[in-house]
């Protein structure tokens, strides 16, 4: 298991550059970033963790500690007091270690790939100003206050979500065409946008009428495995009571890296996550 307590300094100078190739920092050269000194050697020298999303947090020996809090998905109160924190120290972790996780979705998505939306209703929690009047707890909103997230799933579990701005064709598309393989086979509800988006992407597109009580088509075709997926997703927010806007992406990260390791994550998984390097195979110690 890695020791992040004992990391060490990697001074980098002559002789010493395929060190940093091999952990793929070589080239880091942004003194706001890097924090790096410069000795009477003309050495650079660079943290293990410079222009990562992790760098200058302190009380690393907790690290691994805090991994298994996202793991269990324990809210800020119980992480911190699990760790030995403050909240908003757990805060501050939580969102650092999420950040790279939040950008790690699928690339490439073939076969028959599934797409719906689902809606999160705005929140402003954790702001001392409202832009609208407040709700009551519980309160449902409007339909404009509500956010929706476009999910994509293929039957490999390859998966991706997209906050969008506007339910729309043109922003639908945009997110689906590097997405989706052009000989995909594209299932979604009988929405008209969708129709729209294939004939835009030149995709084939089988529409579930679900209206219609229409469930599977061709015995294949249906939106059984995005839907589920959808359904687990809320069901794992709930014990947040409500997620900040803001901080959605984050949240819906979480859950990718959840759902990508399932059983087998482990502490160590979270923070080759949280550094933006999913192949990370060691990193320097004493």
């Amino acid at each position: 298991m890695v020791d992040f307590k004992s990391l060490r300094l990697v001074e980098v100078h002559h002789g010493t550059q395929q060190l940093w190739q091999t952990f793929g920092w070589f080239g880091t050269t942004n003194r706001a970033s890097a924090q790096a000194p410069t000795t009477s050697l003309g050495c650079r020298t660079f943290h293990a963790l410079t222009a990562t999303p992790l760098a200058h947090l302190r009380k690393r020996e907790l690290w691994l500690s805090y991994g298994q809090a996202l793991i269990d998905g324990l809210s800020l109160r119980q992480a911190a007091t699990r760790c030995g924190v403050d909240k908003d120290t757990a805060l501050r972790w939580r969102h650092r270690f999420l950040a790279a996780a939040a950008n790690h979705r699928a690339e490439r998505e073939g076969g028959i790939v599934e797409a719906d939306e689902t809606f999160f209703l705005e929140s402003f929690k954790g702001q001392r100003h409202l832009h609208r009047p407040a709700r009551k707890r519980g309160g449902v909103g409007q339909a404009w206050e509500h956010i929706a997230v476009l999910v994509v799933r293929d039957r490999s579990g390859q998966t991706a979500d997209f906050p969008l701005e506007r339910a729309d064709t043109q922003h639908i598309a945009a997110v689906l065409r590097p997405l989706v393989e052009p000989d995909a086979i594209l299932c979604t509800d009988g929405a008209a946008v969708y129709k729209a988006v294939s004939r835009t992407l030149g995709l084939t597109h089988r529409p579930i009428n679900l209206q219609q009580g229409i469930r599977v088509l061709e015995g294949c075709f249906h939106l059984q495995n995005v839907n589920a997926y959808d359904s687990r997703l809320k069901e794992w927010l709930r014990r947040f009571h409500g997620v900040a806007t803001k901080y959605l992406t984050n949240y819906l990260g979480w859950r990718r890296l959840l759902e990508r390791y399932r059983q087998n994550i482990t502490p160590v998984d979270c923070l080759q996550e949280a550094l933006g390097r999913f192949q990370v195979q060691q990193l320097t110690r004493t």
